[in-house]
């Protein structure tokens, strides 16, 4: 077989041997509501358009390639190969459909299912990491093997197995063509709560690689407070007091201020202040995404209260129709 190379134990030449005569390419007419999609399959969504176009051809043609099955229970079929050209014949309503029909365990089924999509139309490269990441655990395989077997560069499954490492929210956005394979790599250097931030701006500002790029570097290294401009007190900064200027060498040309130096926070610091100013960095972080919300604070006798609303996406639209109505009438 194809993947012959996956299976964890090698088989005798004789038993091959026979294995070869029980999946002669024998098609067989088999009823479309015995059959059921491969629970392997790691094509998470399909183009409804494409189906309804392959199912426009099939009408006009005949299906010129049989599916291929496997016989899970007695008259019950699992679809190996073909989900595609199975969605197809169910929009043509047909009754039965031409098949073959295989003998293969749970291991085999799943790894022809998972290479016949590899190497068939285009997966999204969530969807090709996760095939992979299935292909790796279900035949012990390293990721150099497994690219050597896909006639792949080592790296190239590596690219595509970090990317799994995104949050869900960004793997979502990649599967769904929001944003490029490229844009994902470039926020696996963010933590997940980063990460939730700067999809957002990319999403909202459209912006492309390089510039997601220039958004992750900011998010990581952001740029210090300029002087003059009020900002939340930090923990261990001493107020610096103004010092007159050297009489004998008076200048017009402003004075260079002298960066500060801040003392690190120690991990057992335990002044709620800490934990207060970093709260509100947060905040202020989040608006600076451009995700409205809204920070109260109170105080009673179990300690300091900070209650943090998120505007979710109704609420933020009524807000700008509300606005834009007032504005409005103003003019008017």
């Amino acid at each position: 077989m194809a993947f012959s190379f996956f299976k964890k134990n090698d088989q005798s030449k004789e038993k091959q041997a026979e294995q070869n005569k029980q999946t002669v390419n024998k098609v067989i007419m088999v009823p479309v509501d015995a059959i059921v999609p491969n629970r392997f399959q790691p094509r998470k969504t399909f183009n409804e358009s494409r189906i309804a176009e392959l199912a426009g051809t099939i009408k006009d043609h005949g299906l010129l390639q049989p599916i291929v099955l496997r016989e899970y229970e007695p008259h019950h079929y699992e679809i190996i190969a073909g989900e595609r050209r199975f969605r197809a014949v169910k929009q043509l309503q047909w009754q039965e459909v031409p098949a073959i029909v295989q003998k293969m365990n749970d291991e085999e089924t799943a790894s022809m299912a998972l290479v016949e999509n590899l190497q068939r139309e285009q997966l999204s490269p969530i969807e090709q990491a996760q095939a992979y990441a299935a292909l790796m655990k279900l035949n012990d395989l390293t990721q150099e093997c497994l690219a050597q077997q896909l006639g792949k560069s080592q790296s190239f499954v590596a690219n595509k197995l970090r990317l799994l490492k995104l949050s869900e929210a960004a793997q979502e956005a990649i599967m769904d063509s929001e944003i490029t394979e490229r844009h994902g790599r470039a926020l696996l250097a963010l933590s997940d709560i980063q990460q939730q931030l700067a999809l957002h701006k990319v999403l909202q500002d459209n912006l492309n690689v390089k510039e997601t790029e220039e958004l992750v570097d900011h998010l990581l290294h952001p740029e210090p407070v300029a002087q003059g401009m009020e900002a939340p007190a930090e923990m261990g900064d001493a107020p610096v007091p103004a010092q007159a200027p050297d009489e004998g060498n008076v200048s017009d040309k402003p004075t260079a201020a002298k960066p500060k130096t801040r003392k690190p926070i120690s991990a057992h610091n335990t002044d709620p202040r800490v934990a207060i100013n970093t709260i509100k960095k947060s905040v202020a972080m989040v608006r600076e995404a451009g995700i409205p919300v809204t920070i109260q604070e109170s105080d009673d006798a179990a300690g300091h209260h900070i209650t943090i609303t998120v505007a979710t996406k109704e609420e933020s639209a009524a807000k700008k129709s509300s606005k834009a109505s007032a504005s409005a009438e103003n003019e008017a």
